[in-house]
């Protein structure tokens, strides 16, 4: 097929090219004048499996011939099946084995890392003993670097890779992937050159970026019938500036210092690289623009003499929209706006970013229209239903549980999957409701039970519930695990635990959890890692939760159904493999495309040059010959976005380099064309807030609601009648539409907590002080509030923080409290002390609940009501804070049953707050007759139609807030604006 060399062969096709379809083109006119078996003869090397794919659906499509031998890169057995190397081992053995390595050696330097950089050093550790396997680089190597001059981090990796040695050696006879790769393409390498094949051998595809790949392609290249056909090869670049590729600390991040570099291994020069097909890219013009504006940076001024030679400038740019979008939400509607277009309009489609993120943006911006791409990377296996489920399974472990966590396995769709899905789902929301209502920070067996007790008024279905919440106490509760394991006991505990929580307390089989293809990944990987785990070394509880996590972040599923033909959305590899006829290269900022360079713990960059390895700009500079390709499409957008969450961003490096040479080329119209090139894009954006304007609405009035009479409350509670006073909505909101706010999922030690807590522990002490005076100390109150903190709150930082607070107040409330039992006693806490009063002609009951009632030796009531705040004072009392008042008028009256009429001495409140207080209620310029002639006097008040609920009527501060201020939709108004009534029926 070849005409016999003495150079090795070496073919390119040009950026914008469709590469399998030019490589197809360019092999059948080679054969053309042949016999038809010729073809059958011809081996072709690619580098990824869809590659493979795309071109022998090519060849698939006809006409009828003998098709060449397609292989991949990394399947190369069939080349030579004589050839022997030891069987690779699987790649979750490798990592396992340094997982224990780097284990102990966090545990003797501590210093180096903290223990959750475990897995991350691993990764990064394992990335680089592949890198030395694909580059040749020893152990030895490494061990040799001069590191006298650089800091101890530096010699303390040079001393873990030489502990590393010994297991780096065994890769000879137990390889991983990476090393058998290496040791086939030497074997092969050296069979060649003793005896090369006479049939065509062509590698196509590959830019050489690793160590073995270009020791094949080297090896291809001088076979007496090998070729190399490179993708993306940039013909417009003079040939002189090619020679100022040879610095690679200064141009391996050029998107042709691959094949510069290729071309020195070989010995070729840039004159033996010729066009493998004749196809023309969809625009020359626009490949020598991005050529020079690509240029090397020692030679960037090229610009000033190879500009002005660029005569096709508006045919270059006049398919190229360049959008910058305010926001990435922006972006990815225009996008999406544009990709509707594109579908109307019957064109083949592909956004081509590495942000993974900008993409889910963009599929859910096209969901609005009902298109959904075809996404080549799939979904990530850890945010599946299966990969979420198992990961907070195994959470269980290393975490207490709390109620979030529970209730968050108990609500995923795979829990108790099996059988009467619908029952477990009403038990959850009851148990939710309980825990809402009464609090449940960290639930356990027993407390999930008295939680459910008395849910259903069926006996029966209580019965059920009960079963339920024995099984949800065992499965869920006591799983925390300390100390170190086996990793073969986590994986078969793990395995064990999620799918009796995905079967249920009655199903017969392990529920839907490895059901559809996400559930078939996952229990690939959880049964690879369950067969591996001897392994592994011993882990906590915390590293295998790493570990399960790390694994399923690898993995990936594609579990779309009829995802649209046209709309395609593309990672950098698969753009080299398809065409279409718009490609829109998204999110174009410095730190995404290009990613910015992983750092690594092993080795800096210096070292890595010195030791032959690969240096960071290696992925610059291949993402670089990705967006050369892709530019070259037939039309082409370039996007990204001026800030993301919370920074301004930079554009892309090369997105800069063609704005600049644009600009800089006025003779051309460089400026006019690059600003049409914006103009398009914000076309594009106009059109997002169009499709996003809404007519404003008019703003709430401010709400008085005017229930029906037979609807308002007949019975208020003393605490509600502040609310009636400052904010009758409050009342209107909980007593007439019977709401009540639901308490927060994960409770927390809030003011409401400190403030039950505190009066428990004040209740809890003076009730010993009557049963034992000599009790009646500070250390006795210290010591009743640690018993009760222990018991009520289960937050350790928040105990020991109340505990201080009473700490501090327990001397000085010891002394009032002796003063207060010298004037009289304690009759009754919180308990008993229990009002209801009762107006029978106007329909009306008030009760009451006081914290604390003594009495003296004469008969006299002294009430007081403890405030973990400030007290109200006596002004506020007054006007607005009138419990105590009201509780020592229905005492008088006779409303508290245990203590019949008495007469009310003195009602106080005790301030336990950090500047405690004792506030007592105006009692004198406020007698009870006037308080009850008042209170009767306000009731009546809203027992008329025209009296409306006002919202906010009288706040004390704005700055105040209800509980039903979001219903009140306080916010469209303001308390300057007045009330608008509204008759209910």
């Amino acid at each position: 097929m070849f005409e016999d060399s003495d150079t090795p062969r070496v073919f390119g096709l040009a950026p914008g090219v469709d590469f399998p379809k030019g490589l197809m083109q360019g092999l059948l006119e080679r054969v053309s004048q042949t016999a038809p078996e010729e073809l059958a003869r011809v081996q072709v090397i690619v580098n990824t499996s869809r590659m493979q794919r795309r071109l022998r659906s090519l060849f698939d499509a006809g006409p009828a011939r003998l098709l060449p031998k397609i292989h991949l890169v990394t399947q190369l057995d069939q080349l030579a099946p004589g050839i022997a190397v030891p069987p690779a081992v699987k790649p979750l053995r490798r990592r396992l084995e340094l997982i224990a390595l780097v284990a102990r050696l966090i545990e003797q330097q501590k210093e180096l890392a903290p223990r959750t950089s475990l897995y991350d050093l691993t990764d990064s550790l394992a990335a680089l003993m592949d890198e030395m396997q694909g580059e040749g680089v020893t152990a030895d190597t490494i061990n040799g670097l001069d590191v006298s001059d650089l800091s101890g981090h530096w010699q303390r990796t040079q001393t873990f890779i030489r502990i590393a040695q010994d297991y780096l050696s065994r890769t000879t006879t137990t390889p991983d992937k990476e090393a058998q790769q290496r040791q086939f393409v030497s074997a092969l390498a050296d069979r060649w050159a003793i005896d090369p094949p006479r049939h065509p051998v062509i590698l196509a595809g590959s830019t050489g970026s690793r160590g073995t790949t270009m020791l094949l392609m080297e090896a291809i290249a001088r076979l007496p019938q090998g070729a190399l056909v490179l993708p993306g090869f940039d013909f417009d670049m003079p040939r002189q500036q090619w020679l100022h590729l040879d610095d690679a600390l200064l141009s391996e991040d050029h998107p042709q210092y691959r094949f510069y570099k290729l071309m020195q291994h070989i010995g070729v020069g840039r004159s033996d690289i010729s066009p493998w097909h004749n196809a023309p890219p969809p625009s020359p013009a626009r490949n020598a623009l991005v050529s020079l504006s690509l240029r090397p940076a020692p030679v960037t001024d090229a610009w000033l003499t190879e500009g002005p030679k660029l005569h096709t400038l508006n045919e270059a740019t006049q398919q190229i929209t360049l959008l910058e979008a305010p926001s990435p939400r922006s972006e990815a509607l225009a996008i999406a706006l544009r990709l509707r277009k594109a579908v109307e309009d019957g064109q083949k489609a592909a956004v081509i970013t590495p942000d993974r993120m900008l993409t889910r943006q963009i599929t859910a911006a096209l969901d609005q229209f009902d298109i959904l791409p075809d996404d080549s990377a799939g979904a990530p296996l850890h945010l599946s239903p299966p990969g979420r489920f198992l990961r907070h399974v195994a959470a269980l472990f290393h975490r207490r549980l709390d109620a979030e966590a529970l209730l968050t396995l108990l609500k995923h769709p795979l829990t108790h999957s099996s059988t009467n899905r619908a029952e477990h789902i009403l038990n959850t929301q009851r148990l939710e409701l309980r825990i809402r209502r009464d609090g449940l920070p960290y639930p356990d067996a027993d407390s999930i039970q008295v939680a459910l007790s008395g849910v259903s008024p069926n006996p029966e279905h209580q019965n059920a519930v009960d079963v339920w919440g024995t099984w949800v106490g065992q499965t869920f509760a006591s799983v925390q695990t300390s100390g170190e394991h086996p990793l073969t006991h986590w994986a078969q505990a793990h395995m064990a635990l999620a799918e009796a929580i995905s079967s249920g307390p009655f199903g017969h089989d392990t529920g839907e959890i490895w059901k559809q293809k996400a559930g078939q990944e996952a229990l690939k990987v959880m049964t690879n890692l369950t067969d591996l785990a001897h392994h592994g070394g011993p882990m906590t509880a915390s590293d295998y939760g790493n570990l399960v996590g790390a694994l399923l972040s690898e993995g990936e599923v594609r579990d779309r159904d009829a995802p649209h033909p046209d709309v395609m959305i593309w990672g950098t590899l698969e753009a080299r493999v398809q065409g279409a006829d718009l490609v829109i290269l998204a999110g174009l900022n410095d730190g995404t495309w290009p990613e910015a360079p992983t750092p690594d713990p092993w080795l800096n960059r210096a070292l890595r040059h010195q030791a032959g390895l690969l240096l960071p700009e290696r992925r610059i500079g291949l993402a670089a010959h990705d967006y050369q390709q892709a530019i070259a499409a037939p039309e082409v957008w370039l996007t990204r976005s001026i800030r993301s969450d919370d920074a301004e961003t930079v554009a892309s490096r090369w997105v800069n380099r063609l704005c600049n040479l644009l600009s800089g080329l006025k003779g051309q119209d460089g400026p006019a064309l690059l600003e049409a090139m914006k103009n398009r894009g914000t076309f594009w954006l106009d059109q997002t807030v169009l499709l996003e304007k809404v007519e404003p609405a008019a703003p709430a009035a401010r709400p008085a609601p005017r229930p029906p009479l037979d609807a308002r409350p007949k019975r208020l509670a003393v605490t509600d009648i502040k609310h009636l006073i400052r904010d009758p909505y409050t009342v209107y909101a909980k007593h007439v539409l019977r709401l009540r706010k639901l308490g927060p999922l994960v409770q927390s030690p809030d003011a409401l907590l400190r403030g039950t807590v505190s009066h428990q522990v004040m209740e809890d002490f003076v009730r010993r002080t009557l049963a034992d005076p000599a009790t009646l100390t500070a250390q006795d109150l210290v010591d009743v509030a640690d018993e009760v903190l222990m018991r009520d709150v289960p937050w350790p930082a928040a105990r020991a923080l109340w505990l201080a607070r009473l700490t501090r107040i327990s001397e000085w409330f010891v002394v009032n409290e002796r003063a207060r039992q010298h004037i009289g006693m304690p009759v009754a806490f919180e308990e008993d002390a229990v009002g209801k009063m009762v107006w029978p002609d106007i329909k009306f009951t008030l009760t009451a609940r006081a914290d604390r009632i003594d009495q003296t030796e004469d008969g006299d009531v002294l009430i007081y009501d403890y405030k973990t705040g400030s007290p109200p004072t006596v002004k506020q009392q007054t006007l607005f804070d009138k419990q105590l008042l009201i509780e020592a008028a229905m005492v008088e009256q006779g409303a508290f049953e245990k203590l019949g009429p008495q007469h009310v001495a003195q009602a106080t409140f005790i301030g336990l707050g950090s500047n405690p207080s004792e506030v007592p209620a105006p009692l004198d310029s406020e007698p009870p007759a006037q308080i009850l002639a008042e209170l009767r006097k306000l009731v009546l008040a809203y027992q008329e139609m025209d009296q409306g609920f006002t919202a906010r009527r009288m706040m004390e501060k704005d700055q105040y807030g209800s509980d039903y201020d979001l219903l009140s939709r306080y916010g469209e108004w303001d308390v300057t604006q007045d009330p608008v009534p509204e008759d209910l029926s």
